[in-house]
């Protein structure tokens, strides 16, 4: 999500976001939150995800003859097949150029009026000849921007063969950005509702945090009206499919990253038939249930804190002492400690328990982004100040210093979850039960990936049923998963490439989310020479 004229926080490498910092936020799938349920979302551990929705099978596309020169045409009202016939007009917008497309609000009922799709483009740079097509970026969350990925992604992501074969085309989801995008009200409004620490102790806690929820759900309906329960998973990948028929390719060509992947394989199982080349990289397994999601997220994120602190303890000015486990656990204390009385940061601010949680989460999402933690870890503990702590969390939230949000991306991320992903109704020792079992699993933090309510309150309950995704008939379809992911688990990739009928394993021994253009010159071949030459790798190849 970084973007060219938002430079991002001093203390963050780039590296950090460059596939859309899939979400772990308080109470959403999966969502994080324990004795002190920080912001109240929406279900399951943030990060990703998640969805579940897996549509009906071999949806057939409307013939429509690829368009090679766009101009502009509004769609034929009450008509699918009037969307897939409107042309495209592409305008310069800085180093790029940009467009929109109509698509229909009700994938069911076309005469349910048209919302917009914003997309921008990086023409391909080479030669006129060699242009394969359009490849479709999608960087997770779900709620990321893909227009604020592009930059990154042609310059630090893409290999070079790649940039020079593709018009590398990025596109905000509906509900996301610069397209149609969800609302839930005033800045103030949206950030007491992620930032602030909700005490849950009782089942009376449980019941006013849900009806917090219930309130704030509201409010994005009535700013956001019916395109609140039209933005789930399958709706975005029946848009995907417009996208290639109005871009002009026979096949779609595509790069998802982590809640990208459940996007891409989505696509896959809806039109088999319009598989071109597709790459999806840090994978969600779409056949998990949250419970499982929860489980799979806090063991992730458990063991990529082990790693970091391993390496902290082995450099110079760690401030955790004595063995790994006791690392954790001083990491630990100080965030209850935050939680009984939230740090100074500076300016009049302050980071409360919330706040640290994420900004010591959004650092293990990279290896490369480790020193970062300990300059904040060294300041809370040794200082007793949250400055840089704040900095982290800001970044994580796209949130201004002033509290402002520079996009709709963690709201967007509750509502397109809520949509996709049902979650139980637990009762206060019910959770207290399931949290017990994931902390036993994950003792830092699992109890507040656990311990969590939302959906169940919001204003459009998900009927989703999770099952596996076989897209019976597609191309071979690559799957990259990475050994220390915190964020997707390896697990996960393995469980997608297995699932797809064409699915094609590669593995990244390393750290941190996702692989492809922060790995080595095993992935980044393969990638290159699948998405170009179409060169299928080796199933299970490890590097």
């Amino acid at each position: 999500m970084l973007h060219a004229s938002r430079p991002s926080p001093r203390p963050v490498h780039r590296t950090v976001d460059r596939a859309g910092r899939d979400r772990v936020a308080p109470g959403l799938p999966g969502g994080r939150v324990g004795r002190r349920v920080r912001a109240v979302a929406a279900g399951a551990v943030a990060l990703l995800a998640l969805s579940a929705c897996v549509a009906p099978k071999e949806q057939t596309t409307p013939e429509v003859e690829p368009t090679t020169s766009p101009s502009t045409a509004a769609p034929e009202a009450n008509s699918i097949e009037g969307f897939y016939e409107q042309q495209v007009t592409w305008a310069s917008c800085g180093t790029f150029e940009c467009a929109t497309v109509q698509a229909p609000l009700d994938w069911e009922d076309a005469s349910a009026g048209s919302i917009s799709l914003a997309l921008q483009r990086s023409v391909a740079t080479g030669p006129a000849d060699a242009r394969i097509g359009s490849l479709l970026i999608n960087p997770g969350g779900p709620g990321s921007s893909g227009i604020e990925f592009l930059e990154y992604a042609v310059s630090d992501v893409m290999g070079e063969p790649v940039v020079a074969a593709y018009d590398v085309v990025a596109f905000d989801p509906r509900g996301v950005g610069s397209s149609s995008a969800v609302s839930c009200g005033p800045d103030p409004v949206v950030d007491e509702f992620l930032t602030t620490d909700v005490v849950l102790e009782s089942q009376a806690d449980v019941e006013a945090a849900r009806a917090s929820v219930q309130a704030f759900g509201q409010g994005c309906l009535d700013a956001t009206g019916p395109l609140l329960g039209q933005i789930d998973t399958v709706s975005a990948a029946r848009d995907l499919d417009l996208l290639r028929a109005v871009l002009g390719d026979e096949k779609l060509h595509y790069a998802g990253f982590s809640y990208g992947t459940f996007l891409g394989a989505t696509y896959a199982d809806l039109y088999p038939e319009n598989v071109g080349r597709l790459l999806l990289d840090g994978a969600l397994d779409p056949a998990m249930s949250n419970d499982d999601l929860v489980v799979g997220q806090a063991i992730g994120f458990e063991e990529a804190l082990s790693a970091y602190v391993e390496d902290c303890q082995a450099g110079r000015g760690c401030p955790l002492d004595g063995s790994v486990d006791e690392g954790k656990q001083q990491i630990a204390e100080l965030v209850a400690r935050i939680e009984r009385r939230p740090l100074d940061a500076g300016n009049g601010a302050v980071v409360n328990g919330t706040m640290a949680f994420y900004g010591i989460v959004v650092t293990l999402y990279d290896d490369a982004s480790w020193p970062y933690l300990t300059m904040a870890l060294a300041e809370a503990m040794q200082q007793n100040t949250g400055a840089t702590l704040l900095e982290l969390a800001n970044f994580y939230l796209d949130r201004g210093p002033d509290g402002s949000y520079l996009s709709n991306s963690m709201i967007a991320f509750t509502a397109i979850n809520c949509l996709d992903y049902p979650t139980p109704e637990r009762t206060y020792d019910e959770m207290v039960a399931f949290a017990d079992q994931v902390a036993a699993q994950a003792p830092t933090f699992g109890r507040d990936f656990a311990m969590a309510v939302g959906c169940e309150s919001w204003p459009f309950q998900s009927e989703a049923e999770r099952a596996p995704i076989t897209a019976p008939g597609a191309a071979p379809i690559v799957v990259v998963g990475t050994t220390g992911d915190p964020a997707t688990p390896y697990e996960w990739s393995v469980a997608l490439a297995e699932q797809l009928e064409s699915g094609v394993l590669v593995t990244w021994e390393g750290e941190g989310h996702t692989a492809y253009g922060r790995s080595n010159a095993c992935v980044e071949d393969a990638v290159d020479a699948y998405l170009v030459e179409g060169t299928v790798p080796e199933d299970g190849l490890e590097c």
